[in-house]
């Protein structure tokens, strides 16, 4: 069939009929889809990634800092003991005495003699969250190209309408 012929049954439909059984009602057709070409739109997309990676950390440790103490204490200790076995009456008490003095002072001297700083290392792993950025296409939509009645129409639709499109058909009387 025709575009006149067609356009002459909706014309005389429309006067069997009359003009209020088309008023209100939408009429549909089908128009054939000549092209749809897509609308591609450019974006930044940012994208986090994290990267760790492993350093070598330094740091330093007081080697016997507590051993002092214990040098000095432990050599008065066994000063004391030793002193304790040389004299007899009151030189035994002089001894002890004498031998927890010196002994002290010998500890002492050892422990301080041990003691010192080191540096030492260990490794550490530390990560951080960079971010990347990329182009990606996005499609916005389809620019429709349709032939209706032998005549072409061009419209913007947000999905490809495949080989035929749905229009919506309006007939009003010229008047």
């Amino acid at each position: 069939m025709n575009a006149k012929t067609r356009i002459a049954m909706l014309a005389l439909a429309a006067m069997l009929f009359g003009s209020n059984a088309w008023a209100g009602r939408p009429q549909y057709d089908y128009a054939k889809v000549i092209s749809a070409d897509p609308i591609i739109n450019y974006v930044n997309v940012s994208t986090p990634v994290r990267e760790c990676w492993e350093e070598t950390e330094y740091y330093t440790v007081d080697r016997n800092r507590h051993n002092r103490r214990a040098g000095t204490f432990l050599g008065a200790v066994v000063g004391g003991v030793i002193g304790h076995q040389f004299g007899s009456g009151s030189g035994n008490d002089a001894a002890t005495v004498a031998g927890t003095l010196i002994g002290a002072a010998i500890g002492n001297d050892a422990a301080s003699e041990a003691y010192g700083v080191e540096r030492r290392s260990r490794p550490v792993q530390r990560c951080e969250t960079r971010y990347r950025q990329h182009q990606e296409e996005r499609i916005d939509g389809y620019r429709v190209l349709y032939r209706y009645h032998g005549q072409k129409y061009l419209t913007e639709m947000p999905y490809d309408p495949g080989k035929r499109l749905r229009v919506r058909v309006d007939i009003r009387p010229a008047g």
